[in-house]
């Protein structure tokens, strides 16, 4: 990569716009590799170069690629109705990225969400021709019976679609709990399925993309960045 000024590299990470990025240089509110720097126009190639802006270090990434474990009451939008965005949950320098979700969650719903600010990563993860396997824990409000996960295996009939809508995968885990695979993400599909087939979903948790598990130390509104074995896990499923 073409070495860059230092206050591009911070207006590429999300840190404000050129003459904020220029601003912070200067009052000595930046560091590079460790180093405090106050020349805005140093030059710095990106790839491995850690910035730190007010003592938080960045490892500089050319694109932004993480996961959110996703609580139950945030909107995966930007521009909320009646809860408050995942966004909130995000450092500020991360939003500023324009980064966007990776398929939604519902407000009620938890677990693994996908963010990127790679518009052709989002395209391919999101788009039904893919075929990414989404796995959920169902909670249903009504025991599930022994035909629920047959009926869901051989497709149901919604509303919207001529076409049954059918799980990839579908078994019982207990009175109340379904685990359920499906490759496509259509508005409420899995409360919608589960209602087609004679259940109601009481909690829905999405806790693996691809063969791309939620790890079990990533609590509720905590978020990390994907790393290479991470997207290689999410590829080898999608």
């Amino acid at each position: 990569m073409t070495p860059l000024p230092l206050f591009r590299l911070l207006q590429s990470q999300g840190f404000g716009s050129r003459k904020a990025c220029r601003e912070q240089v200067l009052a000595g509110r930046v560091t590079v590799d460790g180093r405090p720097c106050l020349d805005p126009d140093a030059a710095f190639s990106g790839p491995g170069r850690l910035l730190g802006v007010d003592g938080q270090t960045w490892v500089w990434r050319d694109k932004a690629y993480l996961m959110l474990h996703k609580p139950a009451g945030y909107e995966c939008s930007r521009q909320t109705r009646h809860h408050p965005s995942v966004f909130s949950l995000l450092p500020l320098p991360l939003v500023n990225r324009s980064i966007q979700p990776v398929g939604r969650l519902d407000q009620d719903s938890t677990g693994l969400l996908l963010l990127s600010d790679d518009g052709a990563f989002v395209h391919h993860y999101t788009s039904p021709r893919r075929h990414v396997a989404k796995t959920y824990r169902v909670t249903c409000k009504h025991p599930i019976d022994d035909g629920l996960a047959g009926r869901l295996l051989a497709g149901v009939q919604l509303h919207d679609d001529p076409v049954p809508v059918a799980a990839l995968a579908c078994q019982r885990l207990d009175e109340h709990r379904l685990e359920l695979v499906i490759a496509e993400g259509r508005y409420h599909q899995v409360k919608r399925m589960v209602a087609a087939a004679g259940n109601r979903v009481e909690a829905l948790h999405r806790y693996r993309v691809g063969n791309l598990d939620l790890p079990a130390e990533l609590g509720p509104g905590q978020w990390r960045w994907l790393e290479k074995a991470d997207l290689d896990a999410l590829a080898g499923g999608g």
